[in-house]
């Protein structure tokens, strides 16, 4: 028995700054590369149709094909912006260059409490 088929991968290539065709809202869109490849015995073998490139805005979740022109113009345009990063965010840290909790200074310039607040 011979067990074949096909499988789909999308590939996040990067998120970019555009203005969005459907809401008018500028969104953070992310740039997708769609392969689909023929399987044998659930391995993927080789590419069976052209890759599809898209992107889709984070704002309202509209989706739209583009070419593969296009699509590298766009990566282009990113100018090697790290995928899910944006200006400002600090080398390792995902949320932006922002301290830990226990790391922030107080009004009165004291260090917050260590340890469990809610046990006495």
């Amino acid at each position: 028995m011979i067990i074949f088929g096909t499988s789909g991968k999308t590939i996040q290539l990067a998120m970019l700054n555009l203005l969005c065709g459907f809401c008018g809202n500028p969104a953070a869109h992310g740039l997708r590369k769609r392969v689909t490849k023929f399987t044998l015995f659930f391995i993927p073998l080789f590419p069976i149709m052209p890759a599809k490139h898209s992107t889709q805005c984070t704002f309202c979740g509209a989706e739209s094909e583009i070419s593969k022109e296009n699509a590298e113009q766009l990566l282009a345009s990113a100018g090697g912006q790290p995928q899910g990063g944006f200006p400002g965010a600090a080398t390792g840290n995902p949320f932006g260059g922002q301290q830990p909790q226990g790391g922030i200074p107080r009004q009165d310039g004291g260090v917050p409490p260590q340890g469990n607040p809610y046990r006495q």
